[in-house]
């Protein structure tokens, strides 16, 4: 049910802009004892305590967080929930992975009853880690995209989600031809999208799997629907990518492939991006395309590293996503973590404000959601994940010497995990259990 005006109250944090890098003060704003007031799912104010609980009608909800950090919920833009039961699969590079588990998995979800449950175990485990918006790929089934957009809508949570679109190099429980899986798209997109908080990707899951005339009607299906996202895969390993290079001769590289066939622009979010040279970067910077890193798969698969630096400076936009069940945790946290390790290894760094800043502004910028989502400001969703630096003991001994926000914040990022989420909220209501104990009343 639905919570009337109340009161979220605790450390506020929220980014205004991109970091410089580190003690770019400028680029957040922080609130040692701030309220957030929410009306209707929706923040109606922000501001220091004192100044707004005279807002508050007399008895009205204030869930009190003391000494915790509250922050726009996290956003993940790339992550599959029909591999919940694939994560933790040993031993295989992506093409052989694929093969050996994820497809086997996913024929499963041509049982509604089986994507029903998924969907409702990957949004709990989303809310328990504090991801309050996510960029899903679903399966080739229909009914795997309708039962993840249900789940969320029953619990008012913004999910972008579409059907995997297949065709090839895949078994047949999995392929459709362009026009059926355009049309199940097409279905999808009427029934869903702008059906209360969810939207829709269109999803061809990457050039090995899928015929140019697929490809191709995926990218006019884009631009016949100019509020729909896109999400695919684009250069993740070298076998992959020689396999592109035979499968599609006349093209000069991967992303040239992308680029013709209309699939490349500002809702265009590429997962992974690891072995780009210099064409391929210069086509997604002018195209205004999103590179996602996902920094845990790429270690976990052995894909390689994401070069962060050298995408950055040239100008393209960048995200940052667990890929479950490449990935290895749904945390946030611990895929900013493994971030700043992938970035180690070349010499670069991370700076605990701008991982924050990717993990909440940033990730709803390259959505194009960052009116609604990723900002503690008001009419933005009352979204929100709220922080304990204290979680563990190891975290506690740490903190013990702490003495700024950026340390507070590093020690989150590289300690951290679900058990550093003290809650989640969503549209202002609690997600998580322990809220009743928390929530006072004034």
């Amino acid at each position: 049910m639905e919570l009337s005006l109340h009161a979220i109250r605790g450390r506020l944090l929220s980014f205004l802009r991109q970091p410089h890098g580190a003690g770019d003060a400028q680029s957040y704003r922080y609130i040692d004892d701030g309220i957030i007031l929410v009306e209707s799912g929706r923040i109606a104010a922000v501001g220091p305590a004192a100044e707004l609980a005279t807002r508050l009608p007399a008895g009205a909800p204030v869930a009190h967080h003391p000494g915790a950090l509250i922050m726009p919920g996290f956003i993940d833009p790339h992550i599959h929930f029909p591999q919940t039961q694939v994560i933790a699969s040993y031993g295989a590079q992506l093409l052989e992975w694929l093969e050996k588990y994820t497809f086997v998995e996913e024929q499963k979800f041509a049982d509604p009853a089986h994507a029903t449950r998924i969907a409702e175990f990957f949004l709990d485990e989303l809310a328990r880690n504090g991801t309050t918006t996510a960029c899903v790929y679903c399966t080739a089934h229909p009914a795997s995209a309708a039962a993840l957009f249900a789940a969320a809508h029953k619990r008012n949570a913004g999910m972008i989600a579409g059907n995997a679109m297949m065709d090839r190099g895949g078994p047949p429980g999995l392929l459709a031809p362009a026009a059926s899986a355009i049309a199940d798209s097409c279905e999808l997109i009427r029934r869903w999208h702008g059906t209360g908080r969810q939207r829709y990707a269109v999803t061809p899951r990457f050039a090995v799997t899928s015929t140019e005339a697929q490809l191709t009607a995926a990218g006019a299906l884009l631009k016949q629907f100019p509020t729909v996202l896109m999400q695919t895969h684009l250069s993740e390993n070298h076998h992959e990518i020689a396999t592109v290079r035979r499968l599609f001769p006349a093209d000069a590289n991967y992303t040239a492939v992308y680029a013709r066939c209309g699939l490349l622009g500002p809702r265009s979010l590429l997962g992974h991006c690891l072995h780009l040279d210099g064409s391929e970067i210069a086509l997604l910077r002018d195209s205004n395309s999103v590179a996602v890193f996902c920094p845990t798969s790429n270690l976990f698969i052995g894909s390689g590293l994401f070069d962060y630096a050298r995408i950055k400076a040239a100008g393209v936009r960048i995200a940052l996503a667990t890929d479950v069940g490449g990935g290895t945790s749904y945390s946030m946290l611990r895929t900013a973590a493994e971030a700043y390790k992938v970035m180690q290894l070349q010499g670069q760094n991370l700076p605990a404000l701008a991982a924050f800043d990717l993990l909440t502004r940033g990730n709803a910028a390259a959505l194009g959601l960052d009116a609604e989502i990723g900002t503690l400001a008001p009419g933005a969703f009352a979204d929100l994940v709220v922080l304990d630096a204290h979680a563990s003991a190891a975290m506690a001994h740490r903190m013990e010497v702490v003495r700024t926000l950026e340390e507070e914040l590093f020690v989150l990022m590289t300690l951290g995990d679900d058990r550093a989420v003290r809650q989640t909220y969503i549209a202002g209501n609690p997600a998580l259990p322990t809220a009743d104990a928390e929530r006072t009343r004034r």
